[in-house]
Formats: structure tokens, C-alpha cells, sequence
């Protein structure tokens, strides 16, 4: 061992100690590790930096802004409510369906890019569900990992493989010679993660949970059906608002003093107001695809207030402001400031009875509508307090086709071998940008950069690992400390070996590295080289131990996990794992 494999093994030991106590961010720490790698003179700066030039943090970065395309247009959302239809709300069945869903479609893709179509929609469904994302966004992650293996272009790495396998003259990997092993491995992991393994996984809120307290709590408001709109001659049972749209419909106000009761047999004309109860983000989209006008009071709203500057804000009521035991018609907010009260919550509960005629009291919490600087003015002179700004996400589902063809043309591409997956996402943002499916501001300002620090920095250590040759130190290791005299634990130190790199490596780097030793030991030893092959890229693609696998790091953020977190579920499923392969794989391909 030299003394630059020392220093390597010892920032390993010490960036494992940092990732599982989490006590500086995975990111900062990733940082610290391939500064540590520079400063160690184990790695030059352009071979630390390099990982950010990689094909992973390409591909990453291109899906991040492909499936952001799929948000801003409505895809996803559509998606989203298609599957709580058909599944309600039940968290159980959610999980079921989910992770079926991602693993089938991971059996004939690239498992990343199942896993980034998934997360949006994922994160859509457990809002609806009212259930925490940390409960189904590692379930999604690993179960688009197991069918990885079910098919031969479930995952590069398998490609990769049998790329090596023709250099030392043995035929190719079949498109489902890896089937008989990979379909039982992935049932299995999807019975533990559907019975025990979710039951591992801590509820967390999402990252930004705590900076918007508000952000999942309806509000009151009424919405007006306008000429033209697809409800008009529809029941309310028809109209699907409460189904697909989480609204309650309190009441229904016809021709200004009419009020009906909300039955699910009365059908909408235009003109029609309703009087519903519903969650913030619902509120923001309803005007923009339903033909309906939101608005606090029984007036027409603004049209000005429909223009980008218009900011959603929450605000509470102090002390010696002109609102205290004031209604909202008295004090004419629309006309005098064009501004909108959309809800008013009182001691965390929702003002249920017509909000302009509500009066007003010190704490009350306002839903406020309106241009960014009058809101400002306001508060300084002492009317509210703003709390939090709220963000609104308006959808173009004008785009939603081009955006649909250009990911779905991007995963042909891919599966057909026309250019690697990299190449034909980067290919998918321009076309994304030049077609205004999505801006570039919209991309650059959504995008979770610290998972693209976290990878570019790890890759350094993977990096590093082949540069000074400590993977080949731990192969020949493993050769030395498994022996001879059993194939089957010669079989096991090369599963354990492949397990491990991919841990700092990519799947693919760790099978380059590890492949052709296990087939040379193989053949010098009398053995069948196939089968090392395939236990190689069955452990290679385990990458359930940490977050570093792309399709873990697209939940590690929105679920709020933590690195010890993925340990402790994919521990007991890394096992599971090792012991299907070491059963199925000497009988499938015959030591």
C-alpha cells in the first residue's frame, strides 16, 4: 500500500464519519473532501475539478431542468391527478402504485431518468395525500435502482459490462439474459420496501417546510365562473372540483343574493359564484387553465392583477392597524390599493362565512394579492406585518405538448442507441430553451445546486480511487482474502468489492475497475468468467447504502433525508439483495 492509497483510505474513513453524523451539510462536506484530496497532493486541481465536466452531473443537470419543463407546463400535475384518481389518497396504495410505476418503466430506461420524471410528480402526490415526501421519494429512488438489472438497458453499467465482456471474447449480455437474477431482486426489494422498509424511513417535512409555515393550509375564497368556461352547464359533482382540484364548494351565490346549497346534482351557469375552501397553490392556478376568477369579495377583479409582477404574500394584522374591526368592503382595498384579500385565517382556523363582510382583528392572517411595492408601503405604515412571500407557479399548458415530445423524444433516442443519454439530455434543455417550453431563468432558478456540487466534488473521490490505485489494492486484497477453495466466496469478495466503489464511484467507473480482474482471476483459475461478470453488475448497481447513486441525490433534498438514513433502509435491502444473486447467479450461469 502506498502512502498516497493511505491518505486516500483515511479521507474515505473520515468523509464516511462526516456524511453519517451529519453535523456540516453533505454538501459543504463533499467540498471539504475534494480540497482535502487537492491540498493531500493526491489529486491535481483539474483531476479534483473534473468531476463537474462529467457525464453524471451532465445528465443530471439536463434532467433537473427537462423534468422542471414537465412542472412549469402542467404535465406533471395532470399526471399527478390522473394516479390520485384512480388510487385515492391512501398512503399504502400510493407507495404500491408509485414504485411499480418507476420500476417498470426503470426496466426498459435508464433507471436515472424514470426516477427524475417520478420525483415532481411524487412530490404532487404526497401534498394530495397529505402524507410527508421522505415517506414515498426513497421508495421511488429505490425501486427505480432494483428493475435496473431486470433488462440490459435497464442501466449503462450493464452495457458497460458487456462492452468488457466482448473485449475478452465472450458474447454479449442478451437483452434479458440478466432477467432470470434482476426480476426476482426487484419483486423482493419492492415486498421489503413495501413492508418494512418504509417503516425504516424517519417522516420528515420537506427542506423548506418550516420556511412556509402556511403553505399547506386552505384558505377561504370565491371564484366566479366566466362566459366560456368548461364548468358552465356541468354539476358540481361533474365539475370534478372537489376530486381533482381539492376544493370544497361551501356554497354557490347566483345572481348576487341567490344562495344555493352546494348539492352535487346543481349545475354551473356562468356568472355563478362559489364560496370554497381550498389549499394556497390551488388558489394561484385556478384563474389560469379553469376559466375561473379568484377573488376575496363579490367585485370583478382587476385585470392587473393576472401580470407577473403580482406577488402572493401572507401577512398578520398588528397592533394599532387601520384593518382592526374593519371589513374589507368598508375599506375597499381592490379600488383604493388593487389589492386582493384571497383568505383570512384566524387562530390557525379558516374564516368559513363571506370574507368581505368579516371584520378584522389584531393577529388575524391575511392572504394578500397585489403589486410587491403598495404590499410594502402598507406594512410600513404599520397596516401588517408580511410573514412570508409565497411562491406562485404559473403553468403554460400551451407548452405542455412540446414539452412532453421533447423528453419522451429524449428517452427513444436513448433506448434506441442513437446517442448516449448525456448527450441526448443536454440535446432535450436546447430544445427545451428554443421552443419556450421552459426559459432559462425559470431552469437556472429551480434546480437544486447542491446536489450538483454534492456529485461533481464525490466524483473526485471516485476519481481518485482509480488514479492511485487503491482499487486494484482492494481488489487484489479481496483475491488474497477469499482464497481458492470456494468459488462461491470468491464470487461474494468481488459482489462486496463492486458494492463498495460504486459507494464514491459511478456504477460504471466501479464495473471498469473491478470487471476485468474478477474475469482474469476467473480464467486463471478455471472458472466461468460470465457468471463474475453478472454478480459484478448486480452488485455495482446496489447503491442503496448512501445518496450518491444520481437517482438517490434527485430525492436526497426534497425528501430532507439524511446520509444515515439511506443506510439504515438500504442496509437490510443490500443483504437481500447479495444473497437472491449468490443463490440465482452460480445456477443461471454455472460456476
Amino acid at each position: 500500500m502506498t502512502l498516497e492509497i493511505g491518505i486516500l483510505l483515511l479521507i474515505l474513513l473520515i468523509a464516511l464519519l462526516l456524511f453519517s453524523f451529519e453535523r456540516v451539510p453533505a454538501d459543504i462536506t463533499a467540498l471539504g473532501i475534494m480540497l482535502a484530496l487537492i491540498l493531500a497532493g493526491v489529486l491535481s486541481p483539474a483531476e479534483a475539478f473534473s468531476g463537474f465536466g462529467s457525464d453524471a452531473v451532465i445528465m443530471i443537470l439536463g434532467l433537473l431542468v427537462l423534468t422542471q419543463a414537465l412542472v412549469n407546463t402542467g404535465v406533471v400535475d395532470r399526471v399527478g391527478r390522473a394516479i390520485m384518481r384512480k388510487t385515492g389518497s391512501e398512503s399504502n396504495r400510493l407507495l404500491w402504485v408509485v414504485m411499480l410505476s418507476v420500476a417498470t418503466l426503470s426496466s426498459f430506461m435508464s433507471n436515472t431518468a424514470a426516477t427524475a420524471f417520478f420525483v415532481p410528480i411524487t412530490l404532487g402526490l404526497a401534498q394530495q395525500a397529505k402524507t410527508s415526501p421522505s415517506r414515498l421519494l426513497m421508495p421511488l429512488a429505490f425501486a427505480s435502482i432494483l428493475a435496473s438489472s431486470v433488462t440490459l438497458i435497464g442501466t449503462s453499467t450493464n452495457i458497460v459490462i458487456s462492452g468488457l465482456m466482448v473485449q475478452r471474447g465472450l458474447e454479449p449480455l442478451g437483452m434479458f439474459e440478466l432477467t432470470p437474477v434482476g426480476l426476482p431482486i426487484m419483486l423482493a426489494g419492492l415486498a421489503y420496501m413495501l413492508t418494512l422498509g418504509w417503516r425504516l424511513i424517519p417522516i420528515r417535512e420537506t427542506a423548506d417546510g418550516p420556511e412556509q409555515p402556511f403553505a399547506i393550509q386552505p384558505y377561504l375564497s370565491e371564484i366566479s365562473i366566466q362566459p366560456g368556461s368548461a364548468f358552465i352547464g356541468k354539476s358540481i359533482g361533474e365539475s370534478g372540483l372537489g376530486e381533482d382540484h381539492d376544493l370544497t364548494v361551501l356554497r354557490v351565490i347566483r345572481k348576487r343574493n341567490r344562495f344555493l346549497a352546494p348539492r352535487a346534482t346543481l349545475r354551473l351557469r356562468a356568472g355563478d359564484t362559489l364560496l370554497v375552501e381550498a389549499p394556497l397553490e390551488e388558489i394561484d392556478r385556478l384563474g389560469q387553465t379553469l376559466g375561473l376568477a379568484v377573488r376575496g369579495h363579490v367585485a370583478v377583479s382587476d385585470p392587473s392583477l393576472q401580470s407577473e409582477d403580482v406577488r402572493l404574500v401572507e401577512a398578520v394584522i398588528l397592533q394599532g392597524s387601520p384593518f382592526v374591526r374593519r371589513t374589507l368592503r368598508r375599506l375597499r382595498l381592490r379600488e383604493r390599493y388593487g389589492l386582493q384579500v384571497l383568505g383570512i385565517r384566524r387562530h390557525g382556523q379558516t374564516i368559513l362565512r363571506k370574507i368581505s363582510d368579516t371584520r378584522m382583528f389584531v393577529g388575524d392572517e391575511l392572504l394578500i394579492q397585489g403589486d410587491p411595492e403598495t404590499v410594502e408601503a402598507l406594512e410600513q405604515e404599520n397596516a401588517f406585518r408580511v410573514l412570508s412571500a409565497v411562491p406562485t407557479r404559473r403553468t403554460n399548458e400551451r407548452n405542455a405538448p412540446k414539452a412532453i415530445a421533447i423528453f419522451v423524444g429524449v428517452i427513444l433516442v436513448t433506448a434506441l442507441d442513437l446517442l448516449p443519454l448525456p448527450v441526448a439530455v443536454m440535446v432535450g434543455v436546447l430544445l427545451a430553451f428554443v421552443s419556450r417550453a421552459i426559459t432559462s431563468e425559470e431552469a437556472y432558478r429551480d434546480i437544486d445546486w447542491r446536489a450538483i456540487i454534492l456529485i461533481g466534488c464525490m466524483l473526485s473521490l471516485g476519481t481518485a480511487m482509480e488514479v492511485t490505485g487503491a482499487a486494484q489494492f482492494l481488489a487484489t486484497l479481496i483475491v488474497q482474502f477469499t482464497g481458492t477453495t470456494d468459488p462461491k466466496w470468491l464470487l461474494s469478495g468481488f459482489f462486496a468489492l463492486s458494492l463498495f466503489l460504486t459507494q464514491p464511484m459511478s456504477n460504471q467507473a466501479a464495473a471498469v475497475v473491478t470487471v476485468p480482474i474478477a474475469m482474469q482471476t476467473a480464467f486463471q483459475l478455471g472458472y466461468n468468467p460470465r457468471a463474475f461478470a453478472v454478480m459484478i453488475a448486480l452488485g455495482a448497481s446496489c447503491s442503496f447504502l448512501t445518496p450518491l447513486e444520481p437517482s438517490c441525490l434527485m430525492v436526497y433534498g426534497p425528501g430532507n433525508y439524511r446520509f444515515i438514513d439511506f443506510f439504515k433502509v438500504g442496509s437490510i435491502l443490500t443483504v437481500l439483495v447479495y444473497l437472491i444473486a449468490i443463490l440465482l447467479v452460480p445456477l443461471v450461469w454455472p460456476i
